[in-house]
């Protein structure tokens, strides 16, 4: 069996290793995508809302409710 206090620093230096590769978004990318993710939830629960209110019409248009 592994030594564990070994498999734990070896799982450490690598993980630190990528860390060190990564690339953080600069602050005016991280507003631009964040306005993105907003718009797109605003206009996808448009698009639901105004789906179910259609959807709604027609089986009470259907159904004589």
């Amino acid at each position: 069996m592994k030594n564990p206090v070994a498999a734990i620093t070896t799982l450490y230096n690598e993980t630190m290793s990528e860390m060190r590769k990564c690339t953080w978004p600069t602050r005016n990318e991280l507003y631009e995508s964040t306005v993105l993710v907003i718009s797109s939830l605003i206009i996808l629960s448009l698009v639901v809302t105004v789906a179910d209110k259609v959807l709604l019409l027609l089986v009470r248009l259907i159904t004589g409710v």
